[in-house]
């Protein structure tokens, strides 16, 4: 491993180019950004498109950044994957490619990548490890855009080998909080919930049906913890081999539905439609890595993400 790829980098003053600075987890980054007094260059949809290399290209020229989060995604929930499965492969796998080589081209310092836990195979052993990420297939459901995240992170390895780029990949669980998505169609787990349940406390329903068989399991990161743990990571970084973001627990999706019910003050009864999708069966990543390389840290409980998550959602 490189020397360099383990250096502290301090973000003080560091110009540090944002893609995806406008979405869910790019806000939030940009927040944690700025607070380490970082110059941050957010990037969205109309600033540029990161599927045309020319415009990519023009972008790291004008802004020349120090520093590079890339956490721009084409994606969605369950019902968004399965209908966009092309979309969310050549999507991804052309803003990832473009990104990666105009950063390494222009000399930035450093980018972090953020990948997904989509990446990893349906059947993976769990807490789903490092060590296992590239094996196996992925949830059909989610697969090209796992395949995606798995060739961002092959992509930032194969220009540290050949040109010694300093990159770092985060692959963080199903990530909640204020400012996700509470669209029917592109929501994800917690949005979804949040919004199906505030509504049917609204309607006074006795019965809400929700996707699945609710005996899938997930691992929640709240988004503001995430965006925080991106930034250290960027800070400290450590080479390219990718590092689990995750809590350490694994509910399931009938838990998680249970509790968000109670956030909204939902107190009817809550049903399971086994003709829509569970997606994966299991899904807990294994965090020892990330607390050994960035240091202890504490996280939001899910009752208190889940008060802000619902609270935002009250708001829109």
């Amino acid at each position: 491993m490189h020397a360099a790829w383990t250096e502290t980098l301090s973000l003080d003053g560091a110009r540090v180019l944002l893609t995806g600075g406008h979405g869910f987890l790019g806000k939030h980054v940009a927040v944690a950004l700025s607070e380490a007094r970082a110059v941050t260059i957010p990037v969205g949809r109309g600033d540029a498109d990161l599927c045309d290399p020319a415009a990519v290209a023009r972008l790291f020229a004008q802004q020349k950044p120090d520093l590079v989060v890339h956490a721009a995604a084409v994606g969605g929930g369950i019902g968004w994957m399965k209908a966009h499965p092309a979309s969310a492969l050549s999507g991804n796998l052309l803003a990832n490619t473009n990104v990666l080589e105009a950063a390494c081209r222009s000399g930035v310092r450093r980018l972090l990548g953020v990948s997904s836990a989509c990446a990893y195979a349906r059947d993976a052993a769990q807490p789903m490890s490092e060590a296992h990420i590239y094996e196996g297939e992925p949830e059909p459901t989610n697969g090209p855009y796992g395949h995606a995240k798995r060739m961002l992170m092959r992509h930032g390895a194969a220009l540290a080998q050949e040109f010694g780029f300093d990159s770092v990949f985060v692959v963080p669980t199903n990530l909640y909080g204020p400012g996700e998505s509470f669209d029917p169609v592109r929501s994800h787990v917690v949005g979804g919930l949040v919004r199906r349940l505030e509504l049917a406390r609204r309607g006074g329903d006795a019965t809400v049906a929700c996707w699945g068989s609710g005996l899938a399991t997930r691992d929640l990161l709240y988004v503001k913890d995430a965006a925080a743990l991106i930034v250290r990571a960027l800070a400290s970084g450590g080479g390219p081999e990718p590092v689990n973001l995750g809590s350490s627990i694994e509910r399931t999706i009938a838990e998680i539905a249970a509790t968000t019910a109670a956030a909204c003050g939902y107190r009817g009864a809550i049903t399971w439609d086994t003709s829509k999708p569970d997606g994966m069966p299991r899904k807990q990543l294994d965090d020892r890595l990330a607390r050994t390389r960035l240091g202890a840290y504490a996280l939001t409980s899910l009752n208190d993400g889940l008060a802000e998550t619902v609270a935002c959602f009250r708001c829109c």
